[in-house]
């Protein structure tokens, strides 16, 4: 097996190549390679320069993630970056690929530095909780100012090498291998006599005022610490000598290290690499897809076939006119021209999509030759049941029959087909071509490479897919139903729904949930307490209050009134007064007294209910494993990173004080608030949910 860091002389230059695929990572051996190799050459009599550069697809892409979690092992990163920046001779980075995280800071600690114009480069640690911790926060604002600085820093965005050239990240952009440039760019470097430039010896950047880019960035990320402490880190540079700058870094890093924040972002991380990988379809081959039907030409239907047409897919909608389909097209040209406009499409692909891939029919014979088909129509049982049934007449053997449906169940639409095996759920979140989520849920007689195709697809469009079970709404909307009812009940009371939401984003939620129910239309939770309506137990409390709202016309965002009031363009609504007088008769119809609600006893109850029903969910098989429910919360419902999820939520609270709360609630209501055998075992076994996600792996 090579080094990790390759050593060759050319000339009076000393090349430094990493060879640790597939992307570089900074682990041990490499670290070590890299001050070997420094030390190596220092020691080589006549040579000037060193070049670092990646083999293979990339330079440095980061940190080592097989080292996660495992004590850390001398040399320590700071300590290679510093040890290469205090080289005598020139230092030289070419980079290609990625340069992120710490394959950032170890081009930053070089003296010199070029890349192919595709290279990206960032600090992305922000992303894990963290801020850079090998010197980064003070090497960067050194180079390009602190507002720069900031931005990459507490977003933790990558930049393209234009960028990078512009802030004074790189010093030269070239076309051709990094060997290649690298070589070209030291020679140039050393025929100028240029002198060894370190990064650290440069002034300190001019400050600005730090205290309210704190406060920006804490406000920003919704509460998530590590973006506010990259902030006191930049100032650090600002501020105090570059030792003592490091020493601050390093301090602030290692606290960020033992917070829950850190903890609930490293399980979202590798959560993410997990929900996709179920051993049942371990070795099964999914089905070719190259042509998709959507039937529906809606917000739900236009987004599917914009992110269909934008993964190289070609798509024909079906509409029910002419007219239709036009409003239809309209829909996605406008999602795909938002994309031309950012600079994300190109105007030969666009023309591309629209004039050839994408095509509209008013009849369902033009889903002959489909490989996979959606339908995105009403939420309705009978209307679903007629569209599968034509269906089941024109698509090709072999085609995939999916259905969109948010609740309904999908055993029950198969079974109208004569092949039940061939019919899945693929539940996308809109706007579908933007939202990340998609449920794939494996309905009793849904084929093995059925299933692998809707995983196959999600992963082709740039989803996070998650496998669900068949039940009233899935995993994600049957949580919410149960969440949204503890809200419901914590209304009456005597809460409002602004405390509430005022709550919850203050928790960290991107909204609240009747800010959420205005976005997604209030009718939809009106057509739902309808359908549930005759089947419903007599001890379920259910207000009317928005059923009032909706019988008035008034469904939210689309309507201009909701829970609250949409006015122009102003973002966001303004509480709609009419709301409270509503709930106060509803009370005084009742006989409920009023009580106070505290902002934490609000968390409390929301997220009991829904930790507690994702145990449910948990033990009847409809999610297979915590982080499933984990990773549809955090890429569908604006659940905060942070906290990791719900069932990670809930194992860094501790599931014993969960447990306590559901009985304490229990005490006003058993009814609603019945523990989940599964936390109940949990708990008396002193045992976690991520002991389940452990035993699943």
């Amino acid at each position: 097996m090579p080094d990790a860091i390759g050593y060759e002389r050319i000339g009076d230059i000393a090349v430094l190549s990493a060879n640790n695929p597939p992307v570089n990572a900074l682990g041990y051996d490499t670290r070590v390679g890299l001050i070997k190799g420094i030390e190596r050459a220092e020691a080589d009599t006549g040579v000037r320069a060193v070049l670092i550069y990646g083999e293979g697809a990339t330079y440095f892409a980061g940190a080592d993630i097989r080292e996660f979690g495992k004590p850390p092992r001398e040399p320590y990163l700071p300590d290679v970056c510093n040890r290469i920046e205090a080289c005598p001779l020139i230092v030289v980075s070419a980079m290609h690929g990625t340069a992120l995280g710490g394959g950032l800071e170890i081009a930053l600690s070089s003296h010199y530095r070029i890349a192919v114009p595709s290279a990206r480069m960032g600090l992305p640690e922000v992303n894990l909780g963290l801020i850079p911790g090998a010197t980064g926060t003070q090497r960067l604002p050194r180079l390009t100012g602190v507002e720069p600085a900031i931005d990459l820093v507490t977003s933790g965005r990558q930049i393209g090498a234009k960028e990078a050239l512009s802030l004074g990240v790189i010093d030269k952009v070239a076309e051709g291998t990094p060997r290649d440039i690298g070589l070209a760019y030291v020679q140039e470097l050393l025929d100028s006599g240029a002198n060894r430039r370190a990064v650290s010896e440069l002034p300190a950047p001019a400050p600005i005022d730090f205290d309210a880019a704190y406060d920006a960035a804490l406000a920003k990320a919704r509460g998530q610490l590590s973006p506010a402490y990259g902030v006191r880190a930049i100032q650090a540079a600002s501020e105090k000598p570059f030792a003592e700058g490091v020493a601050e870094e390093r301090r602030l890093f290692i606290e960020l290290m033992g917070t829950k924040q850190r903890q609930g972002m490293i399980h979202a991380f590798f959560s993410e690499r997990a929900v996709g990988k179920l051993p049942e379809l371990d070795g099964v081959t999914p089905r070719e897809v190259k042509a998709i039907g959507v039937i529906g030409g809606g917000t739900m239907g236009a987004g599917i076939a914009t992110a269909a047409l934008q993964s190289g897919l070609n798509v024909v909608l079906l509409e029910m006119s002419a007219e239709a389909g036009e409003a239809a097209r309209g829909r996605i040209e406008g999602n795909l021209s938002g994309a031309l406009k950012r600079g994300k499409l190109s105007q030969e692909k666009y023309d591309a999509m629209v004039g050839k891939a994408l095509t509209i029919a008013t009849d369902y014979q033009a889903l002959s030759d489909v490989d996979l088909v959606i339908e995105a129509v009403f939420e309705r049982m009978d209307v679903k049941k007629e569209v599968f049934r034509k269906l089941d007449a024109v698509c090709k053997p072999g085609a995939v029959l999916a259905t969109n449906t948010s609740y309904l169940d999908i055993d029950e639409i198969a079974a109208e087909t004569s092949r039940p095996q061939d019919v899945i759920g693929l539940h996308f979140f809109s706007p579908a071509h933007i939202m990340k989520l998609l449920e794939v849920v494996v309905a009793a007689k849904t084929a093995p490479e059925v299933a692998a195709t809707g995983f196959a697809l999600g992963k082709r469009l740039g989803k996070i897919s998650v496998r669900a079970g068949v039940c009233d709404g899935f995993i994600g909307n049957r949580i919410l139903k149960t969440y949204r009812t503890a809200a419901e009940h914590m209304v009456l009371d005597g809460a409002s729904p602004y405390q509430i939401d005022k709550a919850l984003t203050d928790f960290g939620f991107a909204m609240g949930p009747y800010a959420v129910s205005d976005l997604a239309g209030l009718d939809i939770g009106w057509m739902t307490r309808q359908r549930l309506a005759p089947t419903r137990h007599p001890r379920e409390r259910v207000p009317t209050y928005a059923d009032r709202l909706c019988e008035a016309g008034h469904y939210g965002q689309k309507t201009g009134k909701g829970y609250y009031i949409y006015e122009g363009s102003r973002r966001g609504g303004i509480p709609n007064p009419e709301v409270m007088d509503l709930i106060e008769a509803e009370r005084a119809q009742l006989g409920l007294t009023p009580r106070d609600f505290s902002d934490d006893e609000i968390v409390r109850r929301y997220m009991a209910a829904m930790v507690n029903e994702g145990a449910k969910v948990l033990e009847e098989g409809i999610a297979r494993r915590p982080l499933d429910i984990d990773m549809v919360f955090l890429s569908g419902y604006g659940f905060p990173r942070y906290q990791g999820g719900p069932m990670k939520w809930a194992d860094m609270q501790g599931l014993d004080k969960v447990l306590a709360d559901i009985r304490t609630f229990a005490k006003d209501d058993d009814w609603f608030w019945q523990p989940a055998p599964l936390l109940e075992r949990l708990v008396a076994e002193g045992k976690t949910f991520d002991d389940l996600n452990k035993a699943a792996a």
